[in-house]
C-alpha cells in the first residue's frame, strides 16, 4: 500500500514530525507549540491534519488546559493555521463524521465541539453531561456519537444528526478507551482498572460481555479497529503490549513493544504502534501476529497516521 508520508505527534517533545513512509526517517520537525500536542486526525482527501493542544497535564489533572486545534497542510508539511475553541478547553479526541464535520471532545468543558473543516470554524457544541468527556467514537452509519467518560464509568450516547444527548450507559469500572464494530452493534470500552474490555450492545445499551485481555497484566488504554474491521488493536500503556484481537473476540495475541504504547496506525498487513515512553515506533506483522521491526521517532510519540 503506497503512502507519501507518515505524520507523528511527539507529545513528550511537543513537536509534530513528518517521516518518510518507506524508510521512516524523520524528514521534517515542526515545533514552537504550546504544551502539549495531543492526539491526531488526518483527512487525506483534504490534505489536512488536525492536532489539539491539550494542556500541560494529563486527564483529570490538567491545570493549564489548552484551547487550540492546530491545522496542518499535508502537501507542504506545514503548520497552516489554528482554530480557537474557547470557551471550551482541553481538546482531546477528534473524529471526522460522515457529514464531513469534525467532532472533538473538550475534556474540561465536558462537551463535544463541532467544526467545519472547510471554514475552520466552530459551528456547534454538544453537551455530554459528564465530568470529563475523554474519547469519542462515531457509529459507521453516522446516527450516534459516543463519548467515553473516564472516571464516571459511563458512555454518553448522542444523537448525531440532532446533536442531542440521549442518555448514558453505565459500565462496571472507569474507562480509558472506546471503539465500535463495523456493523455498529458493539461498543468496545476499555477498563482503566483491570485488563478487560466491556462489550456494550448498542441496541439494548447494556454491557453484554466482559473480555479478559490474555497475557496483559495491567489495564489497557486505546482500542482501534483495522479500517476493514477484521482486527482490533488494543494497547496497554502500563504493560508495554499491543493485543491483536479477532472481531468475534475469540482469539487474541499480546505482543511486547516499547515503553508506554499508545495509539496505532494500520497500513496493509502492518500495524504501527507509537510508544511515548521511549520514542520508539513498533511495526507488527498482522498475518504472522508477531513483532517485525522498530524505529525511533522524536522523544515520545502518542499518535501517528499515514497519508
Amino acid at each position: 500500500m503506497s503512502s507519501r508520508g507518515l505524520i507523528a505527534v511527539d507529545k513528550m517533545g511537543c513537536k509534530v514530525l513528518f517521516l518518510d513512509a518507506q524508510t521512516y526517517a524523520t524528514r521534517k520537525v515542526l515545533e514552537g507549540f504550546q504544551r502539549t500536542v495531543h492526539e491526531l486526525l488526518v483527512i487525506p482527501e483534504m490534505g489536512r491534519a488536525y492536532v489539539p493542544i491539550f494542556g500541560d497535564g494529563i486527564h483529570g489533572r490538567n491545570p493549564n488546559p489548552g484551547h487550540t486545534l492546530c491545522v496542518f497542510d499535508l502537501r507542504n508539511e506545514t503548520h497552516l493555521t489554528d482554530i480557537d475553541l474557547r470557551p471550551h478547553i482541553a481538546p482531546h479526541t477528534l473524529k471526522l463524521g460522515p457529514d464531513g464535520l469534525i467532532y472533538i471532545t473538550c475534556e474540561n468543558s465536558a462537551v463535544v465541539v463541532v467544526i467545519d473543516p472547510k471554514t475552520n470554524t466552530v459551528v456547534d457544541t454538544i453537551g455530554s453531561d459528564s465530568t470529563n468527556a475523554h474519547r469519542l467514537i462515531i457509529a459507521p452509519d453516522g446516527k450516534r456519537l459516543y463519548t467515553e467518560n473516564e472516571e464516571d464509568g459511563e458512555v454518553s450516547v448522542i444523537d448525531l444528526p440532532a446533536r442531542k444527548l440521549l442518555g448514558k450507559i453505565k459500565t462496571p469500572q472507569p474507562l480509558a478507551g472506546i471503539a465500535i464494530s463495523g456493523d455498529g452493534e458493539t461498543l468496545v470500552t476499555v477498563s482503566d482498572v483491570d485488563p478487560v474490555l466491556f462489550l456494550i450492545d448498542t441496541k439494548s445499551e447494556r454491557v453484554r460481555k466482559t473480555v479478559t485481555l490474555t497475557d496483559v497484566p495491567k489495564a489497557a488504554q486505546i482500542a482501534r479497529y483495522r479500517p476493514d474491521f477484521s482486527l482490533l488493536g488494543v494497547t496497554s500503556l502500563n504493560s508495554g503490549t499491543v493485543s491483536l484481537i479477532s472481531p468475534d473476540f475469540k482469539t487474541q495475541t499480546a505482543i511486547k513493544v516499547g515503553e508506554q504504547p499508545m495509539d496505532m496506525a494500520f497500513r496493509g498487513d502492518e500495524l504501527f504502534v507509537a510508544c511515548q515512553g521511549d520514542g520508539s515506533v513498533h511495526v507488527i506483522d498482522i498475518p504472522a501476529r508477531r513483532w517485525k521491526a522498530s524505529f525511533q521517532a522524536g522523544t515520545g510519540c502518542e499518535s501517528l497516521a499515514f497519508f
